[in-house]
């Protein structure tokens, strides 16, 4: 059974920075598209980035220039670097992993507040 699992949500102040991770199995990570999306509490999920096979990158455009996505193919793990987190940034942030099939994960909490 596919599993994506994500870590390195916290509670962080504005103006802050966290890390990422989701790391996946049971899929020939290397093929797949890997994203970054996020909910927050009464709005629909969002797209936040994503990062190709090939490692081309796509952000939404609130957080152009201060996240980066990047992806380690030998350990099957992509990572969201997150840095001048404000308050809008505060969501539950979800892996994604879409081939042929589409996966998700469970979910980690970011909270950005003083």
């Amino acid at each position: 059974q596919v599993q994506l699992v994500e870590s390195g949500g916290d509670l962080v102040q504005p103006g802050g920075s966290l890390r990422l991770s989701c790391a996946a199995s049971r899929i020939i990570f290397s093929r797949y598209t890997m994203g970054w999306y996020r909910q927050a509490p009464g709005k629909q999920r969002e797209l936040v980035a994503t990062i190709t096979s090939g490692g081309s990158t796509n952000y939404a455009d609130s957080v152009k220039g201060r996240f980066r996505v990047s992806r380690d193919n030998a350990k099957n793990t992509v990572y969201l670097q997150m840095n001048s987190l404000k308050p809008e940034d505060t969501a539950v942030y979800y892996c994604n992993a879409n081939f042929r099939s589409n996966y998700w994960g469970q979910g980690t909490q970011v909270t950005v507040s003083s």
